[in-house]
């Protein structure tokens, strides 16, 4: 019986895995770094240079710098946010924060659209597709809803300012987790400081729960006025539907119109 470490056993396995030829008679260290080769020798034999139209080597993959910790990240977003001065240099730093891993895979930053003079900003959740291929929010089917329902008393986009809670989508238009909306929270503050609008509207019930506090669902909490704190000024705050809920609830826009007609009366008091 032969051995199974046997000289022949192992020639038979490595015929058997299709090696065929010897290649040297001395093992190979791959991993070691090739020697260094003699001054003289490469005096002697000094490297050509390649031909003016050869092609550059292929370069290597740029290799993404991991984010930084949450905690890291939501003190970075606050300090970046604080520095801004102005909207568009808000705009800027946030385009380059790398803080919130939804920038990885959106295809760009959805700031805001309207008039940022306005005196209502409307703040909803996040972009969906369509708002990452075009760069601002609401223009989808929710969007165009939206546009009827400002028009219904009396506005339209040039007399409102928009912008999102979270400005890059989430993959699949999943719902942003509490972390990428810790990291956002204050760039939505600065904004709407820089912006300093006399009235919110906050649709649907992530963005009433994270700038209000509150955490009731939004049926309850729709109709009601808060007070927003923004860098020490408080800032009246109406919740109201989101124009994608009342797509899936027709049935509810009469809700929804009481919510802007309260915003009308408010408008036209103040």
């Amino acid at each position: 019986m032969t051995e199974p470490h046997s000289p022949r056993r192992i020639l038979e396995f490595l015929a058997a895995a299709g090696v065929d030829m010897v290649v040297g008679d001395e093992p190979v260290n791959r991993l070691q770094p090739p020697p260094a080769v003699p001054e003289r020798e490469a005096e002697a034999h000094p490297a050509r240079p390649a031909p003016a139209n050869a092609a550059p080597p292929p370069s290597s993959p740029a290799i993404r710098a991991a984010p930084p910790a949450p905690d890291d990240a939501i003190m970075q977003a606050r300090l970046q946010a604080r520095s801004a001065t102005s909207l568009e240099e808000l705009a800027t730093i946030m385009a380059a924060f790398d803080g919130c891993a939804l920038k990885a895979t959106a295809s760009r930053l959805v700031f805001a659209d309207g008039n940022p003079k306005a005196r209502v900003m409307i703040i909803g959740e996040a972009p969906g597709r369509e708002e990452d291929e075009t760069g601002k929010p609401f223009v989808g089917r929710a969007g165009q809803l939206l546009d009827k329902m400002l028009k219904a008393i009396g506005l339209d986009r040039n007399g409102v300012y928009i912008a999102n809670v979270v400005p890059w989508r989430p993959p699949g238009n999943r719902t942003p987790t509490p972390q990428e909306v810790a990291i956002c929270l204050p760039f939505i503050h600065r904004q709407i400081e820089l912006a300093g609008p006399e009235f919110l509207l906050t649709m649907g019930a992530p963005a009433t729960q994270n700038l209000t506090g509150r955490r009731d669902g939004i049926l309850r909490l729709r109709g009601q006025w808060f007070d927003v704190e923004v860098a020490e000024r408080k800032i009246p705050t109406l919740a109201t539907l989101h124009p994608a809920y009342l797509l899936r609830q027709p049935g509810q826009k009469a809700l929804a119109w009481r919510d802007l007609r309260a915003l009308r009366a408010r408008l036209a008091a103040e």
